[in-house]
């Protein structure tokens, strides 16, 4: 097991899970709020978490997470948060269940609708040190919310949005792969590629940060090895801890920004919730790192080159056809259609992309035009 002070603190490995009560006590946590979803409820996660901490009369819980988190649930879970005069918050689960307790922490502690924390709003300047103190315990290894600097929440007027700031970091994370083991294959399938689209789109970014290269590098390297193997053998300890570093990792990276993929999925998920984000980004990616093959950034850099060598794949030329072959393998879906999406909600798929906050960090611009065509690679 080890401890990690990069962005935020970090225990990672098995049996790290028994470290919670320790950060409750560094961070002065004395009510927390364990914010989840009712599926790790069921799991009987949540029971392991409430025999690691101390004073249960004085813990409560909300497991009322959605797949893709909105405002309308935030409001709830703040109301609780009040009424149980709680002083910080525990999020288990996985991404979606991290970014609720995000949204939570802020909005607990500021006046304003959640519109107003928005990056896109200039909402960063309004998140101050008072947002409340969070600690992580990801259930899944694909998002990496444990260590991001962002939530990702549907706003009551439908949009997608991120909510930015280095206030909304999680002042602990929990990695313990043991949580994960229970994973289904499909869901550990798709939250690894999106763990392994986080590596590969932020060491794509164009802005300069070699710590970030390399941590995303690495990530890739474990996720794209390990990946196949968690998904058919779930039991397979050695695979879940390097996908769960993967996922920490890419989210660790990702603060240098993404791109592309990121713009698409963020507004695609907006427009219909139930849409799994790492699918998302699993199919959006072959059509964006093509995209990207032109990017002189990409080009002088020779990245495809250095993501190819991180996958054990014969050159640059080899990614894009690798990743095809790879969602295939895994039996996620490959195209849009699989997921009931038709070219007539592309404009507004678009429309949504181009506001995004990840399309400002795409290392080549793309326009309408460049998304339409983008899209319909991917249908």
């Amino acid at each position: 097991m080890s401890l990690i002070s990069y962005i935020t603190q970090i225990h990672f490995g098995y049996g790290s899970v028994d470290k919670l009560q320790d950060e409750c006590d560094r961070l002065s946590i004395k009510r927390p709020l364990i914010v989840t979803d009712a599926g790790v409820r069921l799991a009987g996660i949540v029971d392991v978490i409430l025999q690691k901490l101390n004073n249960p009369t004085n813990i409560g819980v909300f497991d009322k997470t959605p797949p893709n988190p909105n405002e309308h649930v935030i409001r709830d879970a703040v109301q609780v948060y009040r009424a149980g005069k709680h002083d910080g918050i525990i999020a288990v689960g996985g991404g979606s269940s991290i970014d609720l307790a995000k949204g939570v922490a802020v909005c607990s502690q500021h006046d304003g609708p959640l519109r107003s924390f928005a990056l896109i709003e200039d909402g960063a300047s309004r998140i101050t040190a008072a947002t409340a103190p969070v600690i992580a315990v990801p259930t899944t290894a694909g998002t990496g919310s444990e260590v991001g600097r962002g939530a990702i929440l549907i706003l009551d007027d439908g949009r997608k949005v991120g909510i930015i700031s280095p206030h909304v970091v999680p002042k602990s994370a929990i990695c313990d792969p043991a949580l994960t083991v229970k994973l289904p294959p499909m869901l550990t399938a798709a939250t690894g590629m999106d763990a392994i689209a986080h590596c590969i789109e932020t060491f794509l970014s164009p802005s300069f940060n070699p710590p970030a290269d390399g941590i995303a590098l690495d990530g890739l390297r474990r996720g794209w090895a390990n990946i196949e193997q968690a998904t058919h053998d779930g039991n397979d300890l050695n695979a879940r801890l390097n996908m769960m570093s993967a996922s920490m990792q890419g989210a660790l990276a990702f603060q240098k920004g993404l791109g592309c993929v990121h713009s698409l999925s963020h507004s695609l998920g907006g427009i219909n919730p139930q849409l799994h984000h790492g699918t998302l980004n699993a199919i959006f990616l072959p059509a964006v790192v093509e995209f990207n093959r032109t990017a002189s950034t990409v080009i002088q850099e020779d990245k495809l080159s250095r993501l190819a060598q991180a996958m054990a794949i014969d050159g640059a030329n080899a990614v894009i056809p690798a990743l095809e072959q790879m969602i295939k393998r895994l039996g996620l879906p490959t195209g849009l259609k699989q997921l009931g999406v038709t070219e007539s909600q592309f404009e507004k798929i678009i429309d949504g992309a181009l506001a995004d906050h990840s399309h400002k960090t795409n290392p080549r611009e793309a326009s309408r035009d460049d998304y339409s065509k983008m899209l319909a690679s991917s249908i």
